[in-house]
C-alpha cells in the first residue's frame, strides 16, 4: 500500500497479538469505558459538562469518549478515576486486578465509610 507521499506501508503487523492466555478475543476497552462513564453519569446525575470539569477536555471529546468513539489520554484517564468510581472499577477490571470477591469488599468499604461520615455529621451537628 502507498501513501500519499509515495511511502510504502506494510499490511502485516497491524493487529497486536493478544496476550490473554486464551481467553477469547480482548473487551473492547473504548466500549467499557464509555458504559462506565455512563452508569457513573446516571448514578450520580452528573452530566457531560461535569466530566468535562474534572478533566478539563472538551465537549466534543467527552462526547467521544461516552460514544465508545475514543478513550481519554492518560492525564485525563487519571481524573476521571479521581472523581469516578465505575471508570476506577472498570480499569482495574480491564487490568485483571479486580475480581468478584475484591470488587464486594470495595463496596464493604465504601458502606462503613458512608455509614462513619454519617456518624461523623451527627456529632458534628451536636457540638453546634
Amino acid at each position: 500500500m502507498r501513501t500519499k507521499k509515495g511511502r510504502i506501508l506494510h499490511l502485516e503487523g497491524r493487529k497486536l497479538p493478544f496476550n490473554g492466555e486464551g481467553k477469547g478475543p480482548p473487551v473492547s476497552y473504548a466500549a467499557e469505558l464509555a458504559a462506565a462513564l455512563r452508569r457513573e453519569m446516571q448514578r450520580q446525575r452528573v452530566a457531560a459538562k461535569t466530566v468535562m470539569h474534572w478533566t478539563g477536555a472538551s465537549e466534543r471529546t467527552v462526547k467521544a469518549w461516552l460514544g465508545g468513539i475514543s478513550v481519554p489520554r492518560g492525564e485525563h484517564l487519571i481524573a476521571l478515576i479521581r472523581h469516578s468510581d465505575e471508570v476506577f472499577v472498570t480499569i482495574l477490571q480491564l487490568s485483571a486486578r479486580l475480581d468478584g470477591e475484591r470488587a464486594g469488599y470495595l463496596d464493604d468499604v465504601r458502606r462503613h465509610l458512608a455509614a462513619a461520615s454519617m456518624s461523623l455529621e451527627k456529632a458534628r451537628s451536636r457540638l453546634k
